[in-house]
């Protein structure tokens, strides 16, 4: 029998989980990608946190009546058998190691500003994100301890470009009132425009879910994960739209949708090139830790899966410090081979790219997960309502993603179907 997992998790430490998983790269650089969009970003934040809210809200109350370790792979398996469970874990995967690309460019694009000519260097930005992602690995496969200790350090300075982004906003309000805004242009406005919005901002609700996956090691799980799910979802909402807002209708556009460093730069504007290097640095290490956090889950899930008898067995071996390596190195291999088939993308339109692609093949896990809440909680008058909202927001964010990161997304989805299969009929046995 295995060892019960002490519950050492308590309600602020899954807090932190949270937000520390959605506030990341995305803060930092979806500025740009949303700059052409003007006021239509506005809507889809809102949209997107409306969602995000119902997401959450379907996984406060899933993991309340099952806290099951696993979290959207729990739900859909005691909801529709293994074979959606494994869809679910697949796309989850996918989601995890397409969407550390994404994050590893980011760190890249803040040091983009220090250093300019990586930028002006064709093929090197992806190159220098596969290199980063490489080494994060390095020190995941070398011990979750080291991995531990680099996440605290990297959390903890997580918050302080966002504070300075919202009191320069302050400052330029102050001074120049409602002519530093963006004008209001209702011609400009378009659905295609805000959905389009809505899949980028919903990159950074990515990991909204994360109090779920650990529900073995929380203390009093079924009120703890769904406080921290809610609570959490609500607070990072609120810091995108003041710091994302801000940068968007009082930055020019031009230069915030070409700029490889927008927040860093948006502090610039009023104190000065230090205060933007400053910035950059801090928005690097920002990105950095979230990088080393999800990188660390993208080698836990297939690793769990493995030993759960979903995924191919091999991948259930652990290193000698008792770490996934396996499932470590398979999943940065995958990655790898994503980023540098888009290595000729200029590094904001990298960004864009990769964590479109990570969220087409994600959703399949929220979309699931809210059809699992319908079914596993058919007397709730609370779900009914709002498991519908969260499925439906869903299919509006895969619709704004674009053709080609669905394709993308699609490709991979698939390819995972003859694992499946080949799980099935050889009946891989579940190392002791």
């Amino acid at each position: 029998m295995a060892a019960k997992l002490p519950r050492a998790l308590g309600f602020w430490m899954c807090l932190a989980l949270v937000v520390g998983n959605m506030i990341g790269s995305g803060v930092f650089l979806l500025p740009a990608s949303l700059a052409p969009y003007g006021w239509n970003a506005l809507f889809g934040w809102f949209i997107t946190i409306a969602g995000a809210l119902c997401l959450a809200f379907v996984f406060a109350r899933l993991s309340a009546v099952l806290p099951k370790a696993g979290g959207p792979y729990a739900y859909a398996d005691a909801a529709f058998g293994p074979t959606i469970g494994f869809i679910v874990a697949w796309s989850y995967w996918v989601m995890l190691w397409s969407g550390n690309g994404a994050i590893a460019v980011a760190v890249v694009s803040s040091i983009g500003l220090l250093m300019p000519q990586i930028g002006a260097t064709p093929g090197l930005p992806a190159l220098l994100a596969v290199a980063l992602v490489w080494g994060v690995t390095a020190i995941n496969i070398y011990g979750v301890a080291a991995a531990g200790r680099v996440q605290v350090v990297t959390t903890l300075l997580k918050l302080l470009p966002m504070a300075a982004v919202v009191i320069v906003a302050a400052i330029i309000l102050s001074d120049d009132g409602a002519a530093a805004v963006a004008p209001w242009q209702p011609g400009q406005i378009g659905v295609g425009a805000v959905a389009a919005t809505a899949a980028l901002t919903f990159w950074g609700f990515l990991g909204l879910e994360s109090a779920t996956v650990p529900a073995g090691q929380v203390e009093d799980a079924a009120r703890t994960i769904p406080r921290a799910t809610l609570w959490g979802t609500a607070f990072t909402g609120l810091v995108y739209v003041l710091v994302c807002s801000a940068v968007t209708l009082l930055m020019p556009a031009d230069t915030a949708a070409k700029s490889p460093a927008p927040i860093a730069e948006f502090v610039g504007l009023r104190w000065g090139a230090g205060a933007a290097d400053v910035i950059a640095l801090f928005a690097a290490i920002s990105a950095f830790g979230t990088l080393n956090g999800f990188v660390l889950v993208q080698g836990e899930v297939p690793w769990a899966m493995a030993r759960g008898g979903v995924f191919p067995a091999w991948l259930a071996k652990s290193s000698r410090r008792g770490t996934p390596a396996r499932a470590h190195i398979v999943s940065s291999l995958l990655l790898t081979i994503v980023t540098l088939m888009n290595y000729s993308r200029a590094m904001t339109d990298l960004f864009a790219f990769i964590a479109l692609v990570s969220i087409a093949a994600g959703l399949i896990a929220y979309l699931v997960s809210a059809l699992a809440a319908i079914k596993l909680l058919p007397n709730d008058g609370m779900v009914r309502v709002i498991a519908p909202l969260a499925g439906v927001f869903t299919l509006w964010t895969l619709y704004g993603c674009g053709l080609e990161a669905v394709a993308w997304g699609g490709v991979l989805l698939l390819a995972g179907i003859p694992i499946y299969l080949a799980v099935r009929r050889t009946r891989f046995a579940t190392p002791a």
